[in-house]
């Protein structure tokens, strides 16, 4: 039956169509993670095509990071990372969240909001330093370029799991947050209710965030942090919060796999009168 799907006239090439067809089945279990999948000569013959194109196949869900390539031991298919969906409804719920007690907000993070984890299972990584504002990211704040900044390395990793589900860095106005020696030290992440908490404790409401979305191949170091092909997409997300007054009080930059994180916004349109 595949053989005449494979010989229809549809738009997808050849080696689309094999991808999807074992796209579907590693999704479905068929080929469990951490398994040899057939020799490409065998699947070739399975599929009724040449080796080449298999090997474009294949190639596609290595760059999908369904699959790894081993050298001299064929081709294998990976552990499935559980998928994050980021709605615009998180920036609200968390901004309510700045008022609740210590332990509601040490319950959960934003993470296990968009994942569905709980707490035990993750792992979080923090790296402070302090860096002269870069001409881009001095105008993003609209303050001179060399302003003083806490740069804040972010990795959150299932514990299961080798690789970070994503990383991310986020820039504060050092003078903004000085007044609060608890917000300069990364011994005290993860911080219970997040970054609009720590914005709090110096006096500083959220009024508005603006979310900008790239997709790129990753740099060496990115492809290697988050374990994934060279030639695979990854999607770039930098938010911009912005305080009640109009200021920009925090830029941040987070990177996933574009194969695991889905951005959904749902926006609201007013009815015509």
């Amino acid at each position: 039956m595949w053989r005449d799907r494979e010989r229809g006239t549809g738009m997808s090439s050849k080696y689309d169509r094999v991808a999807a067809d074992l796209r579907s089945k590693i999704r479905a279990g068929r080929f469990a993670p951490d398994t040899r999948l057939p020799a490409e000569t065998d699947l070739a013959r399975d599929y009724g095509v040449t080796v080449n194109t298999m090997r474009r196949a294949l190639e596609l869900l290595l760059q999908e990071g369904l699959i790894d390539k081993r050298q001299g031991a064929g081709n294998y298919v990976r552990q499935q990372r559980p998928p994050m969906v980021r709605t615009t409804e998180r920036y609200q719920w968390e901004k309510d969240r700045v008022r609740l007690p210590a332990d509601e907000r040490r319950a959960a993070g934003a993470t296990e909001r968009d994942t569905g984890l709980n707490r035990d299972d993750l792992d979080f990584y923090a790296e402070y330093t302090q860096i002269p504002a870069t001409a881009e990211i001095a105008a993003v704040f609209n303050v001179p370029e060399g302003t003083r900044l806490l740069r804040r390395v972010y990795h959150t990793r299932k514990r299961s799991e080798r690789a970070p589900m994503g990383t991310g860095a986020s820039y504060l106005v050092y003078d903004h947050i000085a007044r609060n020696p608890d917000l300069l030290n990364a011994e005290n992440e993860p911080w219970p209710g997040g970054t609009q908490h720590q914005l709090s404790t110096v006096g500083i409401e959220v009024g508005e965030i603006v979310d900008e979305v790239v997709a790129r191949t990753p740099t060496p170091d990115e492809a290697l942090v988050l374990d994934i092909p060279s030639g695979s997409a990854v999607l770039v997300l930098r938010k911009i919060s912005i305080d009640t007054t109009g200021r920009v009080v925090e830029v941040a930059d987070a990177i996933w796999p574009g194969s695991r994180i889905k951005l959904s916004y749902n926006t609201k349109l007013k009815a015509w009168n």
